[in-house]
């Protein structure tokens, strides 16, 4: 009884706010669905990362937007041994990324996107290629939800609806 109290009160509070949710009919990240497209990917972490934000944004066969990025990571060892063994790496990540309007060419937000993932590296080679490779992978899903969040939340000061 009292959840479904707090559940009106909080309903009635977002409402008066102005608060509309950004997948809501006529919100503005309904403008987002299907209208960005990312760059062509170059690289393994750059697939990845196009490939979720494919997912999340959904593929863009008359494109609105272009989103350009440029990745970059970094790689240290987080675990260590004393004989002086590492046991455990962090994969650092960042995106930089600019969104344009292709009609105009004119950059409507830009923004960086950081994180960072591990894994262990005291199986065999294979195993330590492949836990870094899935980290890898990751690490760019994780990047690449961080750019849909931060464009959901200024798309409504410069996306057109749809």
């Amino acid at each position: 009884m009292w959840l479904s109290k707090a559940l009106l009160i909080c309903t009635m509070t977002l409402a008066a706010c102005g608060f509309t949710p950004a997948y809501a009919p006529g919100g503005s990240g309904v403008a987002l669905q299907n209208t960005v497209l990312a760059a062509e990917p170059r690289n393994k972490p750059a697939f990845d990362l196009v490939e979720r934000l494919e997912e999340r944004l959904g593929p863009s066969d008359a494109p609105k937007y272009a989103l350009a990025y440029m990745i970059s990571q970094s790689l240290a060892s987080i675990g260590v041994t004393t004989a002086n063994a590492i046991t455990r790496y962090e994969l650092i990540g960042a995106v930089d990324w600019t969104l344009t309007d292709v009609a105009t060419g004119a950059q409507l937000t830009a923004g960086r996107s950081e994180n960072f993932t591990s894994y262990s590296a005291t199986g065999s080679t294979v195993a330590s290629l492949s836990a870094r490779e899935d980290a890898s992978q990751r690490l760019m899903r994780i990047l690449a939800d961080q750019i849909v969040t931060q464009l959901l939340a200024t798309s409504d000061q410069w996306a057109t609806p749809k």
